[in-house]
């Protein structure tokens, strides 16, 4: 049996772990710990988690895995008390706020040894996996360009601490971008070469001291561009959280696919309003089944610190082009 908790509740994708956790027969929820003891007693009440007092007493449970779910500017030091400890995680994206925490944290899982995994599950997204096998039988022949979106809500209404650069580490751009590089680099097998982007914040009012729109332009090594729309720009009463898009523009032809299709639109007589309900695959369930796997095949998961650590490379060159609103050249290693 994998063995498993989970570092805070910070994250609101933690709650859905939870019922992924409890999906996989041979994995074990033994508990939660969270630094917020306000947070960690009523999530843990409502989900059915035991809560330990601290995350070191969290740790001390023997376990195999933990995943990571606090701030973004505080993953860092949950990362190194798991790896000290002797234990694998799966860290909530982006995997930090700075290069340097990044850079840190992957160095500190290695001297530990335990593998570092990244909350990346479009990499898991069914809609997504049959694009891949489409672009690795060559039927679109090569690539030319790539529009992609993922748009969403504000996530204020959700966690407060979204709008907090202190603890986010900024808004749309670092909130959403980091699923679309990912899955471009990962259809594309090449690295982004320069970053050109433009943000703004005049999406969503009260949207504390961070950008909730952004437009970048990446140039991969390969010659392929690509674009990403990762605004906050749905409104409170849309249907669904966010969403995802990728169309590819190829020599024999034009792909698009919407990674959160599989859905029904439920239009009810009372509250809570307008919603999906999902009848598709759950690329969440597919991430966390992953994670239990390479932990019981000791292997290395699919998705790595390195995958997280290209993504905010991308992210932190977004915020300089967009801050002095000239391209950045990423270096190539």
């Amino acid at each position: 049996m994998i063995r498993l908790g989970i570092m805070s509740f910070a994250h609101l994708h933690a709650e859905a772990y939870v019922e992924n956790v409890r999906a996989i027969p041979d994995a074990e929820l033994v508990g939660a710990a969270d630094d917020d003891k306000t947070r960690g007693a009523h999530f843990a009440r409502a989900l059915g988690v035991r809560l330990w007092p601290t995350y070191e007493d969290l740790l001390a449970q023997q376990l195999h895995g933990v995943i990571v779910c606090s701030e973004n500017a505080r993953h860092r030091a949950l990362v190194e008390m798991a790896s000290r400890a002797g234990v694998h995680v799966l860290c909530e994206k982006p995997l930090a706020t700075t290069l340097t925490d990044a850079h840190a944290m992957l160095e500190a899982c290695k001297q530990g040894g335990v593998s570092l995994m990244v909350a990346l599950p479009m990499r898991f997204s069914a809609p997504l996996l049959e694009v891949r096998r489409v672009l690795e039988a060559r039927r679109l022949g090569e690539i030319f360009c790539c529009v992609s979106t993922n748009q969403g809500q504000n996530p204020r209404r959700h966690r407060d601490w979204f709008v907090d650069k202190r603890l986010a580490g900024g808004g749309a751009v670092m909130d959403h971008t980091v699923h679309l590089v990912d899955t471009l680099r990962w259809y594309l097998r090449s690295e982004v070469a320069e970053v050109y982007a433009q943000t703004t914040d005049l999406l969503s009012g009260g949207n504390g001291d961070v950008e909730t729109g952004g437009l970048i332009l990446l140039t991969f090594a390969n010659g392929v561009f690509a674009t990403i729309d990762c605004s906050w720009s749905r409104p409170a009463s849309y249907p669904a959280w966010g969403g995802l898009t990728v169309e590819l523009i190829g020599q024999h032809g034009v792909m698009r696919v919407d990674a959160f299709r599989q859905n029904l639109t439920i239009y009810p007589e009372r509250s809570p309003g307008i919603h999906w309900e999902y009848w598709g695959s759950d690329a969440n369930q597919g991430m966390i089944a992953e994670f239990v796997s390479a932990i019981r095949e000791r292997r290395a998961p699919t998705v790595t610190g390195v995958d997280g650590c290209r993504a905010l490379e991308v992210i932190v060159a977004a915020y300089e082009s967009a801050r002095t609103g000239r391209p950045v050249r990423l270096r190539m290693e």
